[in-house]
């Protein structure tokens, strides 16, 4: 089964992964409590962008990140999600596979 959907920089379509890629980050962008009618949609990780950089942190990145993507993100089942920093930016890897077909997926995100 093909996905598709629209680029939201773009406009242009997309499908599977990209599209799967661009609704990660828009519910890890999106606050928790801050769209209308749908106030429990989102993640923490606003909650905790500007924390410390520290063991917990990162813990507490990781499970704000698999959460999300759990609840809002059925397409996918994660195996593997890894949280590190570069140039001063966190990135998340996630690792995992499509739940239709077990495709393998693996793509990395930065958290704005």
């Amino acid at each position: 089964m093909n996905y598709l959907g629209m680029n939201s920089q773009t406009g242009e379509r997309i499908t599977d992964i990209e599209h799967v890629r661009q609704s990660i980050k828009d519910i890890f962008n999106t606050p928790i409590g801050s769209r209308l009618m749908r106030r429990e949609y989102g993640s923490l990780l606003a909650d905790l962008i500007d924390g410390p950089v520290n063991a917990k942190m990162r813990l507490q990145l990781m499970s704000a990140c698999y959460t999300a993507v759990y609840r809002w993100e059925p397409r996918i089942v994660m195996t593997a999600i890894d949280i590190h920093s570069q140039q001063e930016q966190v990135i998340v890897d996630i690792t995992g596979y499509y739940a239709h077909n077990q495709q393998p997926i693996n793509f990395s995100l930065p958290v704005t």
